[in-house]
């Protein structure tokens, strides 16, 4: 066509070359190797002067289309899709970084992601400086002559913090770093941070791009030289994405302008209900006017987003109260789900923190995070109300 496709007509037409069968929807690339008609092609593909599959670890057709419609979707040069979202956030560390850097991420971060940069990292040499997510002050005072990247999530996971894009984009820029940004919870089509300057984005594939809490994927997607250094560590290293899970994964994307309308939409309900709760200390979500961030976030993002959280009255007891009186959200490590899903970081996911270090990322007692579904929003929000009664006797 003459006239330029819209990313979200990208996603739902973008499609691998039909075999002899013409199939409408793309088959499944179930192999583990691809084969040469002769040596000197083969010779060719392991020098990359051409673009032949070798290995599924390498390459695929169902993942080298997903990948194709999530650049779409981002405008991003290039991508690699990885096994899981945390293979995702690793591996542009680790493919980046070298011994002697120093990294500057935001401290509201998810727990696996608190683990690798104090834990793991500073085995290879990597140092880390973590700094409130909104403190711009705390950002300049942690560059230091080595400080190589900076990493953000936003809005970040759980306390849902909202980073403005504009202003991290122009630090990097005046400090010559590489701008890698997490942007699973808004997704390509609430925001996309490589308008702002970004070079590497990162999603876990597993959370709203799927959207039916089906399988793990992790994609990373960006400017050209960079995603060729994460290409060549990740060839090597192994965190490749399952042909049948990127199958399912584009798949995905064919709705997930649809989902997210109807996830926002919910989420948006829910928290302005949960505001007038006598049993609710706080309410957060990135399109209520009272949330700290609001108008960056209307400034950045199309929505809120499907994920929203509160702060329970009565701290981690009635936080676990709450999980237990639950009758019909989900109770799972997971988000992103047609189906409405409740957790309790405290007594989760942030569990194995200390009590100064879940205060460090923002992780109080009785939060507790909402994942809004596609339910009827009145349903949901009637069994959150009716857990939160429960939670306090």
């Amino acid at each position: 066509m003459s006239q330029e496709l819209h990313p979200i007509t990208k996603a739902i037409r973008i499609q691998t070359e039909r075999s002899q069968q013409n199939e409408h929807s793309t088959p499944l690339y179930l192999t583990s190797s691809f084969i040469f008609d002769e040596a000197e092609t083969m010779r060719a593909a392991f020098a990359d002067e051409n673009d032949s599959n070798i290995y599924s670890r390498f390459s695929n057709p169902n993942v080298d289309e997903f990948i194709t419609k999530m650049c779409a979707l981002e405008g991003a040069e290039d991508g690699f899709a990885t096994s899981t979202g945390m293979s995702a956030v690793f591996s542009s560390f680790m493919a980046l970084l070298q011994n002697g850097d120093h990294l500057i991420c935001s401290s509201s971060v998810f727990g696996s992601t608190f683990g690798i940069v104090n834990k793991y990292l500073p085995r290879y040499g990597i140092t880390c400086t973590l700094v409130p997510a909104n403190d711009k002050a705390a950002w300049e005072a942690a560059v230091q002559p080595n400080t190589k990247m900076l990493y953000i999530e936003t809005p970040t996971n759980p306390q849902l913090e909202v980073i403005d894009l504009e202003w991290a984009g122009q630090f990097c820029k005046k400090h010559n770093l590489i701008y890698n940004v997490d942007n699973c919870f808004a997704t390509p089509l609430l925001q996309k941070p490589i308008d702002f300057g970004a070079d590497i984005v990162i999603h876990s594939a597993t959370k709203w791009i799927d959207g039916q809490g089906r399988v793990l994927g992790g994609i990373i997607v960006g400017r050209k030289d960079l995603i060729k250094d994460i290409y060549l560590f990740c060839r090597n290293t192994g965190p490749a994405l399952a042909p049948f899970n990127a199958w399912v994964l584009s798949k995905s994307l064919e709705t997930l302008d649809v989902r997210l309308e109807r996830h926002c939409a919910n989420a948006l309900k829910i928290a302005k209900a949960l505001q007038s709760n006598p049993n609710v200390g706080w309410v957060k979500y990135p399109f209520l006017e009272g949330h700290p961030q609001y108008d960056i976030a209307k400034k950045q993002m199309k929505a809120g987003g499907g994920v929203l959280c509160f702060e329970i009255n009565g701290g981690v007891e009635a936080g676990r109260k709450f999980l237990d009186s639950l009758q019909l959200l989900s109770v799972t490590a997971n988000l992103g789900d047609s189906r409405s899903i409740a957790s309790h970081p405290a007594s989760t996911t942030h569990s194995k923190l200390t009590d100064a270090e879940r205060a460090e990322v923002g992780i109080t007692p009785g939060l507790i995070r909402i994942s809004a579904g596609l339910e009827y929003a009145d349903d949901v929000l009637n069994d959150i109300t009716q857990a939160l009664e429960k939670s306090q006797g």
